[in-house]
This record gives C-alpha cells, structure tokens and sequence, in this order.
C-alpha cells in the first residue's frame, strides 16, 4: 500500500517528527509481519508511505500509541488528505 500526503509548511516538521516517533516504536517491537518506509520529498511537504504487510488480520500497528499519536491530528496538519492505494508487485529487488 501506497498513502501520499501533503502537509502545511508549518507542520511538517512536527508530521516528521510523529512519523519518526512511530518507526522507533516498530524497530522496538521487531515485528517480521510488515516492510515500512516513509519518504519525504524534495519540496518538504509531501510525505509517501509505503507499507507491505504479510499478515494483514493482525491489526498491531493501528494500537500503538506513536501511531495513535500521529494518526490524532492528522488531518490538521494537512494541506492535501492521504490518498491510499493498493499496490501489487510486479518486480522486487532488495525489497
């Protein structure tokens, strides 16, 4: 899954921060069920997510608190909403 966003110039770094806060909590955690990365891109603003989960019935991430936290107000730090897409591989190398 894809989830792009754009944030106000303002609150970028505090998204940045939050999104940072929840990769802690999963490198703590050491979970094998997920591959996870955030890009920022070039404009500093606009954030993509990219997640691949192998066991989607378990619902872990959704109940941690940095989640929690940066999942509260996200829709106030954005200029434009998450826009969620389904992604199927087609190719993978390193991945």
């Amino acid at each position: 899954m894809m989830i792009r966003y754009r944030t106000s110039d303002a609150r970028a770094e505090e998204n940045a921060a939050l999104v940072r806060a929840v990769f802690e909590e999963i490198r703590a955690r050491a979970p094998n069920d997920i591959r996870y990365v955030c890009y920022r891109q070039t404009d500093g603003v606009t954030f993509v997510h990219m997640a691949t989960i192998t066991n989607p019935e378990k619902d872990w991430i959704n109940a941690l608190p940095s989640f929690k936290a940066f999942q509260a107000q996200l829709k106030e730090r954005c200029v434009e909403p998450p826009v969620v897409s389904e992604l199927n591989a087609l190719e993978s190398y390193g991945a």
